[in-house]
């Protein structure tokens, strides 16, 4: 049996969306979203925002459910799932990542950040901190029943 850093919660629909006007992602840009779960938030920086897109999960249902819904929206072309270990990934082309992890991986994942983002890269973080780094912005948003943090980082 596989084990998991993080358990599969997905982005609220109002967050993914409020993730990546923060980030100001433009069209064209490079959108990586490190353990994209069911790929909501690469196939809304697609639809909604013109990117071009990157997935990574390491759960194969996942990966397929993705692939299934990137085949539905006609976006085989802008959106890439990665069946795959996001510590393994180069990261190094991406304009914006998008993290809904713990804090403990965002720590354990911060060199790699640190070594393989150009400056100026957007880092955008659902509810758990860099530990070190200084965010640029915090926003708080309430949805339903819980209100979600939101930290915008640039490197």
């Amino acid at each position: 049996m596989t084990t998991y850093l993080v358990p599969f919660v997905p982005t609220p629909e109002i967050v993914a969306r409020y993730m990546l006007k923060l980030a100001e992602v433009k069209p064209g840009e490079l959108v990586y979203d490190l353990g994209s779960g069911d790929g909501q938030i690469v196939i809304m920086a697609a639809r909604e925002f013109g990117a071009r897109a990157i997935g990574v999960e390491i759960r194969r249902d996942l990966v397929e459910e993705s692939l299934r819904k990137i085949k539905e929206y006609g976006l085989e072309d802008r959106v890439t799932i990665i069946h795959g270990d996001f510590f393994k990934v180069d990261i190094s082309d991406a304009d914006v990542v998008t993290l809904y992890l713990l804090t403990s991986v965002n720590e354990r994942l911060r060199p790699k950040l640190e070594k393989e983002l150009r400056p100026g890269t957007r880092v955008v973080s659902h509810d758990f901190e860099i530990p070190g780094w200084k965010p640029i912005k915090v926003v708080e948003i309430n949805e339903e029943w819980r209100s979600h943090k939101i930290y915008l980082y640039r490197r």
